[in-house]
């Protein structure tokens, strides 16, 4: 009798332990869709985790590695392995990684959930034998000591955040996922020429997510309050719902933002995407003297009365406004507004050049399942019309983008979609 009872307190304790085990999982598995982890660590068409998808630097190509629990993984990882390579940069072998690994964002995560973490990537992920590749980095920026270099220069200290006594604790949340697991800085922060983020969190001044340079053809935009080219004319329910689902009443998911709602936020819960918004929202605007959007209709007018005499109006009737409409409304939730659009009156327009040429498609997700495409233009438009329509887009219903030239559209435009086709009935052009 007493070796049952001590059977059976030994299998209730361990029914307990995996209990315990799998809610840690869970927990870990939440928190790497709120770190996006499996965006960069997936390559197209590869199995999630595996790596080798490349990314582009400004010194080269890079490739994401594979962090499943295979040996060619995190296989052979301890915690301790784990936590320093995701929090401080360094890889087992004692190398420094690249900064495209966002460990300056990851070091204000709490241990907890790095336990939690670990706990996903080594349990919750299938492995896969997939070897790292190497970068196409060329020597001698290829050799790794200057980014040791660069990680005590410019990595923080790894410290759990703290937030400061009588802040709102769903801003406390939000800027804990902003600054850190979500790594939202890595991004939509300024980057110094010796490619540190200029700021890593509110604290550090007003360059923090005040938008970056261009980087593999798109501007990730401010997220400050400024209302020109940030977030001040969006409420937070408006954010919240941007993020849940990839589109808003005013605006609609693109580029590399697309991968994030659709691998990462549309899995939050309300509460941190709420918490999220909240945050963002609490950060002043860049500009003391930014003003609301002010709409004017004299172009909507115009158009309506089949005048489409200013540069770029005609180019705008032929091929946009059957979505985006001659007033600049579009249609909500569907064919974003551009009337008033914080995207279009960034300085640089590197991102709505883009999507001129190269088309975009506004991704489902569990609550929008609908898809919606935006066709290239590059086959059917110059330089010059793109840069004219691209123009009087950024400059029209009281927009106050400056002008593109059509030198710029050259510079981002595929070298097989230099020309037209010629007859402009959506043959792709051969390439040259």
């Amino acid at each position: 009798m007493k070796t049952f009872v001590i059977a059976t307190l030994a299998l209730l304790s361990s029914c307990s332990i995996s209990a315990a085990e799998t809610d840690l999982i869970k927990q870990g598995e939440y928190l790497a869709r709120a770190g996006d982890c499996v965006a960069c660590h997936t390559a197209k068409g590869g199995k999630p985790f595996a790596g080798g998808l490349p990314m582009e630097t400004p010194i080269g190509v890079i490739y994401s590695t594979n962090i499943t629990p295979d040996k060619t993984g995190l296989g052979d990882y301890s915690f301790e392995d784990f936590d320093k390579a995701v929090r401080q940069g360094v890889a087992k072998s004692g190398s420094t990684l690249y900064p495209a690994m966002p460990y300056p964002s990851y070091a204000r995560v709490s241990e907890s959930d790095m336990q939690a973490l670990y706990a996903y990537f080594m349990k919750g992920v299938e492995p896969v034998a997939q070897e790292n590749k190497d970068s196409d980095i060329p020597w001698p920026l290829s050799m790794r000591w200057p980014l040791t270099a660069w990680r005590w220069m410019f990595a923080p200290a790894v410290e759990d955040y703290q937030a400061k006594a009588g802040t709102d604790p769903v801003i406390s949340r939000g800027a804990y996922l902003v600054e850190g697991l979500g790594h939202c800085g890595a991004c939509h922060t300024p980057r110094a020429l010796t490619m540190q983020e200029k700021a890593l969190n509110a604290q550090d001044g007003s360059a923090f997510l005040s938008g970056s340079a261009p980087l593999e053809g798109w501007i990730a935009k401010s997220l400050r309050g400024d209302h020109k080219d940030g977030l001040g004319s969006w409420s937070e329910e408006q954010l919240v719902q941007f993020l849940k689902t990839g589109r808003s009443d005013r605006s609609a998911v693109f580029g590399g933002m697309s991968d994030v709602v659709v691998h990462s936020m549309q899995y939050l819960s309300q509460d941190d995407l709420t918490a999220i918004a909240r945050y963002l929202k609490s950060l002043p605007a860049m500009d003391p003297k930014d003003q609301p959007h002010q709409y004017d209709k004299q172009v909507a007018q115009a158009l309506w009365k089949g005048d489409d005499s200013q540069r770029g109006a005609s180019v705008y009737i032929d091929n946009c406004a059957a979505c985006h409409r001659t007033d600049g409304h579009g249609y909500t939730r569907v064919f974003p507004a551009l009337a008033g659009n914080p995207v279009l009156q960034t300085a640089d327009a590197t991102s709505l050049i883009n999507i001129v040429l190269n088309g975009g498609t506004l991704p489902a997700t569990h609550t929008a399942p609908s898809t919606f495409t935006m066709p290239a233009f590059a086959w059917r438009l110059s330089d010059q019309e793109v840069a004219d329509v691209v123009s009087f887009i950024r400059g029209s219903w009281g927009n106050q983008g400056a002008p593109v030239k059509a030198s710029e559209v050259a510079d981002l435009r595929k070298n097989d979609m230099r020309t037209t086709s010629g007859d402009d009935l959506g043959q792709v052009t051969q390439k040259h």
